[in-house]
């Protein structure tokens, strides 16, 4: 995500991390597979235990696919799996565009390690945020790439590091632009992104037709837009390492803390207009979007609903 003064350590962990996920994907070849198709109010996640991607049922049941994905999301009929490719240094990542029987339709290999991913509520655009090294601006070695493809039309954008952004009316230049962290409002056209520079970040409001966008504000990560596109969830930076989720009306700029108090370092996803979904200590939660109640643990050895 954003610049780290011990990228090279970091850098380490997420080699670390590929290895262990092949790992345990091999391991997990015992467990049975069923086959998924997507349904409306299905909630699915990709299994930490076995890597694969699951579908949690009302009585808490799991029905386990044989898709093994590092990050996964869908909307609609559309659905996409970041997988690294296993004994790949530098890491390279497999985007897998897949239908309503998670069968693949577009494949696309990427240099970098999966972060994150995301599709459009009209099910027409999927995106995702990789972690990668060696560009020429980065001076700690560590940067992000941010990437969209268009379902329909198979028009696909690498990166969207060239996206105009002005601050204050001003275009803004920087040699060390990085963004992450993306999402679509309903018309396919209007989001929202991360950018990081000189140390900070901002939530940038993006058109993408114009392939332009403006600053709104400082220290905003990961937003995630609300299905009635009046908010955004994301996570603050509020010490070393350590980040607070709360929600942002677009309109006003009021911010409100949610209930969550640990530190959550995840792209949230709106389960509703009232209910917030994250990752967290190995497991996936809820918390009401306005502040109130208590975090609720929904599934364990869970992360990317």
């Amino acid at each position: 995500m954003r610049k780290l003064v011990l990228a090279l350590a970091v850098t380490a962990v997420l080699v670390g991390a590929a290895v262990i996920y092949a790992v345990s994907a091999r391991s997990a070849a015992t467990v049975p597979a069923e086959r998924l198709t997507l349904a409306p109010g299905q909630l699915l996640f990709r299994g930490t235990d076995t890597g694969r991607v699951t579908a949690l049922g009302s009585d808490g049941s799991r029905r386990v696919s044989g898709l093994r994905c590092d990050r996964f999301a869908v909307a609609q009929q559309t659905a996409v799996c970041l997988a690294v490719q296993p004994d790949t240094l530098p890491a390279v990542t497999d985007v897998l565009v897949l239908d309503g029987n998670l069968t693949v339709v577009h494949r696309e290999s990427l240099p970098g390690t999966p972060s994150r991913a995301r599709v459009s509520p009209d099910g027409k655009l999927v995106y995702w945020t990789l972690f990668v090294t060696g560009d020429s601006y980065a001076a700690t070695g560590f940067s992000t790439r941010a990437g969209i493809y268009d379902v329909s039309s198979g028009r696909l954008v690498k990166t969207v590091e060239e996206l105009a952004v002005f601050v204050d009316g001003r275009r803004y230049f920087a040699s060390d632009v990085n963004y992450w962290g993306l999402t679509f409002a309903a018309d396919g056209n209007r989001f929202y992104a991360t950018l990081g520079s000189r140390g900070k970040t901002y939530l940038v409001a993006g058109d993408l037709r114009r392939y332009q966008g403006k600053v709104l504000r400082e220290n905003v990560e990961c937003p995630s837009l609300s299905p009635d596109g009046t908010r955004v969830a994301f996570k603050k930076k509020v010490g070393d390492g350590a980040w607070r989720l709360s929600v942002l009306e677009l309109a006003s700029l009021r911010e409100t803390e949610l209930a969550e108090v640990e530190s959550v370092d995840d792209q949230a996803l709106w389960r509703d207009d009232s209910t917030v979904l994250y990752g967290r200590d190995n497991g996936i939660w809820s918390v009401p979007a306005d502040g109130g109640g208590r975090p609720v643990l929904l599934a364990r050895d869970a992360a990317s609903p």
